[in-house]
């Protein structure tokens, strides 16, 4: 992930589409909502609530609509981009410069403020806590000092070690994995922290 620290650094990365990022950052700009980077990304907030986000990417540049599920979208212009997967985000990608039009676009960034304003979104259902799998719980119930390592790791932490072991479908793989993560607990460091 990109760490800029403003809209004008994302952009200077983004040779290519330097040009379509800085027209669809003013159609942004020419409404009520604020800019600020997140995730390394500009978005466009309304009452601190995201509404639109911009990115950039080989072959396109892109709006994400945060809410995008209730637009109505009567151009057929949004995709999801992760079928099953993303509840309530929505994009519009652009394969070049000309394909930008910028009334069109403010119309539907018009839209998702007022939707906001309105109080429509999808509520993020927060999942319910995974149980230690049978081959962790083993191994921590016979080694004290490793049961009180991982009782310390943060929930986020713990929840990760619990989803690598509990996603492999043999069992030979859970207990490998298991063997793997014991010393990364024991160092009080996450699954893929080295990723972060």
């Amino acid at each position: 992930m990109e760490k800029n620290k403003s809209v004008e650094e994302f952009i200077s990365k983004k040779a290519t589409w330097k040009e379509s990022l800085e027209l669809l950052r003013s159609i942004m700009l020419s409404t009520e909502m604020e800019e600020t980077i997140k995730w390394g990304i500009p978005v466009y907030t309304i009452g601190g609530k995201n509404v639109i986000g911009l990115g950039a990417f080989k072959s396109y540049v892109g709006i994400w609509f945060y809410q995008g599920v209730f637009l109505k979208d009567a151009h057929n212009k949004l995709i999801n981009a992760q079928e099953g997967k993303t509840k309530g985000l929505r994009q519009w990608r652009f394969n070049a410069f000309e394909e930008i039009n910028r009334e069109l676009v403010l119309q539907y960034a018009q839209e998702a403020i007022q939707n906001q304003k309105d109080g429509k979104e999808i509520k993020i259902e927060k999942s319910k806590g995974i149980e230690i799998p049978e081959e962790l719980n083993i191994v921590l119930e016979a080694n004290s000092g490793l049961k009180s390592c991982f009782e310390k790791l943060t929930p986020f932490k713990q929840k990760e070690y619990k989803e690598y072991i509990a996603t492999a479908k043999r069992e030979a793989t859970r207990t490998s994995r298991t063997k793997k993560i014991i010393p990364m607990i024991l160092e009080g460091i996450g699954l893929n922290d080295k990723y972060r």
